[in-house]
């Protein structure tokens, strides 16, 4: 038999960076209910891996997100780096989805000049 052996609208049928593109945009729409008005016309992102000089980072770090303040009449953008979350938050996606909550709820609060839990009182909690 060849072809799909589910439907295209089914979740099993979407792929990895679809599933975590839905996490970040989850995320990101969660944050905006409550930040709305500070957080009108900030950009979300996911690209798959930083685009970085090997040689300007420790060989133990590698960045899971990066805060692109407004310039030139671009607003602000943050960006989730998809394989280096993976690779950090595991093969299990409950875990994953934390991770991806913590670094988005870090970047936001990076951008307002608050702290984590004052973004979101559930970040760095193992409880969801």
């Amino acid at each position: 038999m060849r072809g799909p052996l589910a439907p295209a609208e089914v979740p099993i049928s979407r792929t990895r960076a679809e599933r975590f593109d839905e996490l970040v945009r989850d995320e990101a729409h969660r944050l905006e209910q409550r930040w709305s008005r500070q957080l009108a016309g900030v950009e979300f992102a996911v690209e798959e891996v930083p685009s970085v000089d090997p040689r300007s980072l420790d060989a133990d770090t590698v960045p899971l997100s990066r805060l692109i303040p407004a310039a030139d009449g671009r607003p602000p953008r943050i960006v989730v780096y998809r394989r280096p979350v993976e690779a950090r938050g595991g093969d299990d996606e409950r875990d994953r989805a934390r991770l991806v909550r913590d670094v988005v709820v870090e970047e936001v609060a990076d951008l307002l000049g608050l702290s984590p839990e004052s973004i979101d009182p559930t970040y760095d909690s193992p409880d969801d």
